[in-house]
């Protein structure tokens, strides 16, 4: 996923027409991997154009400056994610197959990946300084718990159905926290299976409430 093809010109030379989306991938890419490597925001433009095969100064071209990039790396990610529930939803019939799509997609090997973790975490870390990653961020948590409320409420009363979604995420979260630390990572299927039985455990109370 993070692989990122050397695409190193002459540094005087003009960017290729076309190339620039490609290159711009690449940089994002980059980018999200320097940031699973180090563990944190601490990367600098150069070293991210290194990891992507151009100069710093296309960088500096295409984006602007690091935040710009950090921003686009974390709107990709959001994508993906985005478009991976989307797939998974079109073979979830049922409610309870919503529900475990979303799960899927949240432990997917494409997000509960350690470069990716650590992304997600530099991020929440970002958006406490930056009101565009703090926007950001909420599109995600907004979309996630509309998600898990809409599949929810089709098996729980409404209030009930709020209260597992906010339950759930904040399960999801922590987890990836969990991930980003030396010997208390948990790894996928373990992950799935502790926030699938919180939900079976709350649906279940509900059907006896």
């Amino acid at each position: 996923m993070l692989h990122c093809p050397n695409l190193m010109q002459n540094e005087g030379a003009m960017p290729k027409i076309g190339m620039e989306p490609v290159r711009k991938d690449a940089l994002i890419r980059a980018a999200i991997a320097e940031i699973g490597a180090v563990g944190s925001l601490d990367v600098t433009v150069g070293r991210i154009a290194r990891r992507a095969g151009v100069s710093a100064a296309l960088a500096h071209h295409y984006f602007g400056s690091k935040d710009r990039i950090l921003l686009a790396a974390m709107r990709q990610i959001l994508e993906e994610f985005r478009l991976d529930v989307s797939r998974r939803y079109k073979s979830a019939p049922t409610a309870r197959a919503r529900l475990e799509a979303i799960l899927s997609a949240s432990f997917g090997p494409e997000q509960f990946d350690a470069a990716i973790v650590s992304a997600w975490l530099a991020f929440y870390v970002q958006a406490q300084r930056s009101p565009e990653a703090g926007r950001l961020l909420r599109v995600y948590a907004r979309r996630l718990d509309s998600n898990l409320v809409h599949a929810l409420r089709r098996l729980v009363p409404e209030p009930a159905a709020h209260s597992i979604a906010n339950g759930t995420a904040a399960m999801i979260d922590g987890l990836y926290i969990r991930a980003a630390l030396d010997g208390m990572a948990v790894d996928r299927p373990t992950a799935l299976d502790l926030v699938g039985q919180y939900l079976e455990m709350r649906i279940e109370k509900e059907a006896l409430a």
